[in-house]
């Protein structure tokens, strides 16, 4: 995760639900099958209640004149939840809604990961080759890693943001990061002997799709993943390049003020967290996923099965996602934090069950509101 910054009466600002999108979206996620016989129907004071309590959740983001806060859930194919709190610019001031397109941060890496994955099932790539068959001004030292390894964060490579300095103006792009790591003579462990989270890892996976496909890795993403799953407002984001169609810009906390802080100097690296999207297109991307529309269901599993060391102890991280269990199941998560956002997003795939928050404020825990939403949501 990049760029970690640690950290009334209330009136939110909604999005009018359900709107002809929400509905849109609804009715398309009918095809998908039945509610389970076991999911008790609710009344309309249950479902009333539990808008309360996300409301109270999320009344921080809905104090006047603040960076606000999008939430959807998505319940056995269905959206049955979907609100926007606060603003996504406070000048001009500008709701925030569930079409504002947020910076995801390191919840991108679900998407490069998928990316692997679509090139691996068309026989383009393995998941075992060598990385540096497809990079070869790999350093020597990374001669051993593979792409599996950058996929679960047992590379051992060297962080890039390590060798850029604070002081430095200009971006650094994922094509940069090559040239960075080759400044490390060694690894911070043997490829596959332990876990250490890489923002790295994720730029240079970016590179290997590229060189893979032929077509740069925002074209990849627009082509194989956005289009297809409708997620037309979707941005792996390029300065004068793309643009971002529902933008929010980020802001950080100064006392009692926002100060604009939408970029930093690794904002421009695509593999590890540049793709902007909003709550809705998330919807869209967890609709295809249950519907297994751009991989066979054996290789999607393998992004949620954990990676295993060379000791033989179980990672939590697979391919893309963070892995744990509690007593629904299975739960695939994610955290993202850089300059101006910070996101969360929780799914029970055995529960059909689906919760994202992305705000465009530094600091708190979305991750943790999304968990608290969806605990509610499983009783």
């Amino acid at each position: 995760m990049k760029v970690r910054i640690r950290r009334h009466r209330v009136s939110a600002v909604m999005a009018p639900c359900p709107s002809a999108l929400a509905i849109a979206l609804s009715a398309a996620a009918l095809t998908l099958g039945a509610v389970p016989a076991a999911r008790a129907q609710r009344t309309p004071q249950e479902i009333a209640a539990r808008q309360r309590f996300v409301d109270s959740l999320f009344s921080v983001f809905a104090a006047p004149g603040v960076p606000g806060a999008s939430v959807v859930v998505v319940q056995d194919g269905r959206v049955v939840l979907r609100r926007a709190f606060g603003l996504a610019r406070l000048e001009p001031r500008t709701a925030a809604t569930p079409r504002s397109d947020y910076r995801l941060a390191s919840l991108t890496k679900q998407f490069t990961a998928m990316a692997v994955m679509i090139l691996a099932e068309k026989h383009r790539l393995s998941f075992d080759d060598s990385v540096s068959r497809y990079l070869p001004s790999l350093p020597a030292c990374a001669r051993g890693v593979t792409i599996r390894h950058l996929l679960n964060h047992t590379s051992g490579i060297w962080a890039y943001e390590d060798f850029v300095p604070d002081s430095q103006t200009y971006q650094v792009k994922d094509r940069d990061v090559l040239q960075l790591i080759g400044r490390a003579d060694s690894l911070y462990f043997p490829p596959g002997s332990a876990y250490r989270y890489s923002n790295t890892g994720y730029a240079l996976l970016a590179l290997v799709v590229e060189r893979v496909s032929g077509v740069p890795f925002a074209l990849f993403l627009k082509r194989h993943i956005f289009i297809p799953a409708g997620m037309r407002n979707t941005v792996a984001y390029q300065e004068g390049i793309s643009t971002v169609p529902h933008r929010a810009f980020g802001f950080t906390a100064e006392g009692a003020h926002f100060l604009p802080t939408d970029q930093s100097n690794t904002s421009a690296v695509l593999g590890d967290g540049g793709i902007y999207m909003s709550v809705d297109d998330l919807v869209r991307w967890h609709l295809a996923l249950e519907r297994s529309q751009f991989v066979r269901p054996a290789t999607q599993r393998l992004a949620w099965t954990p990676a295993t060391l060379t000791n033989g102890t179980a990672t939590t991280y697979g391919f893309g996602w963070r892995l744990d269990r509690d007593t629904r199941g299975l739960r695939v998560w994610h955290d993202g934090e850089t300059r101006g956002f910070t996101n969360g997003i929780v799914r029970y795939p055995d529960q059909r069950l689906m919760v994202a928050v992305l705000t465009n404020r530094t600091g708190g825990a979305p991750w943790d509101l999304a968990q608290r939403v969806a605990d509610e949501y499983l009783k």
